[in-house]
């Protein structure tokens, strides 16, 4: 992402990188060398080692082949770590691993459906189901990611969770009436957390159909991050031109937002209503 936030130095992709290097070097390698057997770029080869890019299968496969032995499947089983960790496609591991566990304050707008972090196993398995051409396989790897990542919600210290919601999601028919009644119950169980804040937006506002997005606020004067979905691939940036009109969309968004308390009445009416 433009002006990455540096990786966590112990995450499985960072330590992806630093032993690929200490391999390279002990070798006495290049970085050029290293690209032309695994058939990319010097640069592409930098970015791996300095843990800026997520490794492909083929990258962990043939790291293997030139610096394993007997066999080793050292790279390939960190990728899939990596990988099957947080679920979802290799684009987003980098917001999945170094920004969104950082944060102090997430705030999440979405126009279509529950923010994933709030969302149920059965939700967010009946959403990954409806994925073209997706295997069995593959939706349970997702799900079991997004369980993983609600884990920052919960603990000693999580960070602010900030969830803007469209109306009109509360009764978007996700999984059946059973699915959408523990659903909503979630919603209003975890709006107890003082950590936690739900308001629902007005359907008519109209500054929110572009798509989803995420904000976060980051430690230490590290600059603010977005995560901006798409039906191909969603954009991540630190860059002031692409983060500040997004803190307008969201402040736009959150005029037409009703206060907390009202949601939580509409989020219980709405259940009622899944019979």
């Amino acid at each position: 992402m433009s002006d990455e936030v540096p990786p966590d130095p112990g995450s499985p992709r960072a330590r992806f990188g630093a032993e690929m290097r200490r391999l390279r070097e002990a070798a006495q390698l290049s970085q050029a060398a290293v690209g032309r057997r695994l058939g990319c770029t010097q640069t592409q080869i930098s970015r791996l080692e300095s843990a800026a890019r997520t490794p492909s299968k083929s990258d962990a496969e043939r790291l293997d082949a030139l610096f394993g032995t007997n066999g080793s499947t050292y790279f390939t089983d960190l990728r899939e770590h990596i990988v099957a960790r947080y679920g979802g496609p290799v684009w987003f591991m980098s917001w999945a691993q170094e920004v969104e566990p950082f944060a102090l304050v997430l705030r999440w707008w979405d126009p279509l459906l529950i923010p994933g972090l709030l969302q149920t196993e059965a939700y967010a398995r009946t959403i990954f189901r409806h994925a073209p051409r997706i295997t069995p396989e593959e939706v349970e790897e997702r799900v079991k990611g997004r369980m993983f990542r609600k884990k920052i919600l919960e603990g000693d210290n999580p960070p602010l969770f900030l969830a803007l919601i469209d109306e009109s999601v509360l009764r978007r028919n996700v999984g059946g009436p059973e699915v959408m009644r523990e659903q909503l119950g979630y919603l209003l169980e975890v709006a107890q957390r003082p950590s936690i804040s739900i308001q629902l937006v007005d359907r008519l506002c109209l500054s929110g159909v572009m798509g989803a997005f995420m904000i976060a606020e980051l430690p230490d004067g590290q600059p603010d991050a977005i995560y901006a979905d798409s039906s191909a691939e969603g954009q991540i940036s630190a860059d002031p031109s692409v983060v500040t009109p997004i803190w307008n969309r969201y402040e736009a968004i959150r005029g037409w937002a009703y206060p907390e308390h009202m949601s939580l009445k509409m989020i219980e009416e709405a259940r009622r209503e899944w019979i």
